[in-house]
């Protein structure tokens, strides 16, 4: 049995060393090196771009540190808050305990004197201690004041008006994040409200409406001007 051989040529064309030399000069010039290109100086614009991109990264930084930390200090005013509700409870809890001893002590001291009996300071000890009892439950009543003067409280905000979006800002959190509002709608308008929770005290606000900042009719104002701002105030 015969095999079929198959020869192969392999046909090559000769090309000199100045040939190939003129080839990859074409394709590749001297200004398009790594070296000339990094040797070029930026233009105005190239250097305007690399700087508002760097100052955007740290502005990004800068905000997401912002919101951090202001998550942070919600989570320990929450905290705060409960802790005040729970002290005013126990505060009203001695506030009734000693109002009920007042009583006690008044009728004891409306009742005779029995023979006797010591004397404090020139009183019957059923005077004094009547005298000390009413001053503990005015001292208590204060403190009660007080907590409640420092608890935060519910505050209701609106914007009525045709309107995307509708924002509340403020210097109740620093003038960073603000608050939303939801939109309702009432027939020919559209109401936005929220709810704030504000310490009692004094709060410029202002609102953003769609994007620009805008006064409401609703609230008082101070300043004038860029620094116009309605003026919140939660007793």
């Amino acid at each position: 049995m015969k095999r079929n051989r198959m020869t192969w040529r392999a046909y090559t064309m000769p090309v000199s060393v100045d040939d190939f030399s003129s080839v990859q000069s074409e394709d590749y010039s001297e200004d398009d090196s790594p070296e000339k290109l990094l040797s070029q100086p930026l233009t105005n614009d190239e250097l305007k771009s690399l700087l508002a991109d760097s100052e955007r990264q740290k502005l990004t930084r800068k905000l997401s540190e912002a919101n951090q930390q202001n998550r942070f200090l919600k989570r320990q005013l929450h905290i705060k808050e409960d802790a005040l509700v729970n002290f005013k409870s126990e505060l009203a809890v001695m506030e009734l305990e000693v109002q009920a001893l007042v009583s006690l002590a008044e009728e004891i001291a409306k009742s005779g004197i029995p023979e006797g009996s010591r004397k404090i300071n020139g009183k019957f000890i059923q005077s004094h201690l009547l005298s000390r009892l009413e001053a503990v439950h005015e001292k208590l009543k204060e403190q009660i004041k007080d907590v409640g003067a420092a608890q935060s409280k519910e505050v209701s905000l609106f914007w009525s008006g045709m309107a995307e979006s509708v924002q509340v800002m403020g210097t109740f959190d620093g003038w960073s994040q603000g608050e939303h509002l939801s939109p309702e709608y009432t027939g020919s308008f559209t109401k936005f409200s929220t709810i704030l929770v504000l310490r009692p005290g004094r709060y410029e606000i202002k609102f953003l409406v769609d994007g620009e900042w805008q006064l409401s009719p609703e609230f008082p104002t101070v300043g004038e001007g860029l620094t116009e701002n309605n003026l919140l105030i939660v007793e």
